[in-house]
């Protein structure tokens, strides 16, 4: 038996050892190379993808960053624009980082003991555009809008309203830069921030998920990959009995639906630390890390926002079409090139794998045709490029998220259960810094919202929904007022 004093000792120091906490930030180095890479990235694209200026690129791009390096007068950075690259950091204050533009891919960023000699061993994406010219071929598949008439069932003064909600509502939180509201197929609105046209490539951040997954949604319906099968990939570290890894009950349903049972590495404070964050900013590979997760809980039962669940899903996509050419080439074959979406690049790590959780730079109007496809039921000019199957799957809520407001489906947003002030049917991408593209297939409607907020999620695309429906007419009265 214990002695009663140990037991006392006990009851006294349970409560402090749960009362402890750290003050040394033991992952400073780790974080000071993600800060500066966050920097080089987005200055890279920033310039080179987006062609904006230096003074435009620190007034809005690093807007959100708490402590940027220099400003846009100079400071610990260099822009080699022969090369278009940008390196970030002086040696003293840590490791640089550095980034360069890739033709066909965007901005790539460099692992800290690469320099900017080792930009040629980077990949490319040296594919031709697609034939003619896109100023000359009518919406959607080209950027000629011929028809300049107002539909009878929107109201342009409610639709002049809503659009004025979201841009003249600016804050630090909220900054649109651009808004297109789709009617049937139609661009009935289209307004740009100043510095802003619809050429203007900015980074998709987390809308790059549902773009993985219709590409994704692509292979399943080609028999190529299977929903609910166990994902075919080497978990890491490999097992000595690889069929006994609990990681094998793992399906590609589970990853899509952010329920993998993972160990969580993008949340609780580490997103700009550890995990994906090494592979978006610092030079890491996407895939590694990604297949290094314990099995943290029963997949599928635990909603848990985490980039290296789609990164698992673009890995698997890979492995069905055997890597090389095949693999870069395949989102432009199977989707970009067929509906139009000539001014987006889809980026890829230093090692050729995409980052298709976020790493994307398009237009406003790419998006449109984008939410289009969907609107369409997965049809571009008659021809069917996505299953109604897949698109019902997406738009299922996760099991997982059954006890919290059924938000989410598979790499998609949905309506939570607590609104009741927009349609059921209405579903979502969405984007750090503000970036949507809303489908209302009830009112045959695509909205798409692109921002530079410096906040993270400063904005919400169902309020927008809401003022944007403010402005479409039942049809009925649109019908009574047809001359």
């Amino acid at each position: 038996m214990k002695p009663r004093n140990f037991l006392l000792a006990l009851v006294v120091a349970t409560p402090v050892l749960a009362q402890q906490k750290e003050t040394y930030d033991y992952f400073a180095g780790s974080r000071g190379i993600v800060q500066r890479g966050v920097q080089a990235v987005l200055m890279c694209n920033g310039l080179f993808t987006s062609h904006r200026t230096l003074e435009q690129v620190f007034a809005q791009e690093l807007a959100y960053l708490e402590h940027p390096v220099g400003t846009a007068r100079g400071g610990d950075y260099v822009i080699d624009r022969e090369r278009r690259a940008v390196a970030v950091g002086a040696p003293a204050n840590g490791p640089v980082v550095r980034a360069a533009f890739r033709e066909g891919l965007g901005c790539v960023v460099m692992s800290p003991d690469q320099s900017f000699d080792d930009i040629a061993s980077l990949p490319v994406l040296d594919m031709p555009p697609v034939p003619g010219d896109p100023a000359k071929i009518p919406w959607p598949d080209g950027d000629l809008v011929a028809d300049a008439s107002f539909p009878r069932d929107i109201d342009s003064s409610a639709l002049a309203k809503a659009s004025n909600w979201a841009f003249e509502r600016e804050s630090r939180e909220q900054v649109t830069l651009s808004l297109i509201v789709l009617h049937g197929g139609r661009i009935v609105h289209e307004r740009y921030a100043p510095g802003f046209d619809m050429t203007t490539r900015t980074r998709t951040w987390s809308t790059a998920k549902s773009i993985a997954v219709t590409l994704i949604g692509m292979l399943v319906d080609q028999g190529k990959l299977a929903l609910d099968q166990p994902l075919p990939i080497t978990w890491l570290p490999a097992a000595p009995s690889p069929e006994a890894d609990p990681r094998r009950a793992i399906t590609l349903r589970h990853v899509l639906n952010m329920s993998s049972g993972l160990y969580p590495v993008d949340s609780w404070g580490m997103e700009y630390v550890a995990g994906s964050g090494l592979s978006y900013w610092a030079g890491a590979s996407s895939i590694q890390g990604a297949r290094s997760r314990a099995l943290f809980r029963t997949p599928g039962t635990y909603w848990d926002y985490e980039n290296y669940d789609t990164l698992l899903g673009v890995f698997a996509t890979k492995l069905a079409l055997g890597g090389g050419r095949a693999y870069l080439e395949f989102p432009r074959r199977a989707l970009l090139d067929r509906i139009g979406m000539g001014n987006t690049l889809v980026s890829t790590d230093r090692f050729g794998d995409f980052v298709l959780s976020s790493q994307v730079y398009t237009n406003a109007r790419d998006l449109a045709r984008f939410g289009l496809l969907y609107l369409q039921g997965g049809k571009w000019n008659g021809q069917r490029l996505l299953s109604s199957e897949w698109i019902k799957f997406v738009r299922t809520p996760a099991p997982a998220t059954a006890k919290t407001g059924n938000f989410y489906g598979g790499q998609w947003w949905l309506v939570p259960d607590n609104r009741t002030d927009v349609p059921r049917d209405a579903y979502s991408t969405a984007g750090n810094r503000g970036q949507f593209v809303v489908v209302v297939p009830s009112h045959d409607l695509v909205i798409v919202r692109r921002g530079l907020d410096y906040g993270r999620q400063g904005f919400n695309q169902w309020d927008l929904t809401r003022e944007v429906l403010k402005a479409i007419r039942p049809r009925t009265e649109a019908r009574a007022q047809t001359p």
